[in-house]
């Protein structure tokens, strides 16, 4: 099943954006990051605690912009593949939720 969940032309360098999306699991909360002139998208779940990830609204990287970080204890992620390379879940990885492009809209697929 596919999701739309934004629009790309809602998103400069750096910038993200949580959603929540019914599926047949139950509600999925995710976030889409737009680094490098690519998407990436992640469940909104921190390894070490289960407890969403950003600070405030939207706000989910550091103040650098070159790692996601949790805004519960500090952990930080690279954008590129949700690895943590810094915090108590060092090692561990942010789940990645499958993105597609399609029409200037932002799909997340789930089978």
């Amino acid at each position: 099943k596919t999701f739309t969940v934004a629009n790309m032309n809602q998103f400069s360098e750096g910038d993200c954006k949580s959603f929540n999306i019914q599926t047949a699991n139950g509600i999925q909360s995710g976030f889409i990051v737009m680094w490098q002139e690519r998407y990436y998208a992640y469940v909104n779940q921190c390894p070490h605690t289960g407890v969403n990830l950003e600070w405030r609204a939207d706000q989910f990287l550091d103040s650098t912009n070159q790692y996601i970080q949790c805004g519960t204890h500090g952990a930080r992620f690279r954008i590129s593949d949700g690895y943590c390379v810094y915090g108590p879940c060092q090692g561990q990885s942010l789940k990645p939720l499958e993105i597609a492009l399609d029409n200037g809209k932002i799909l997340i697929i789930f089978e």
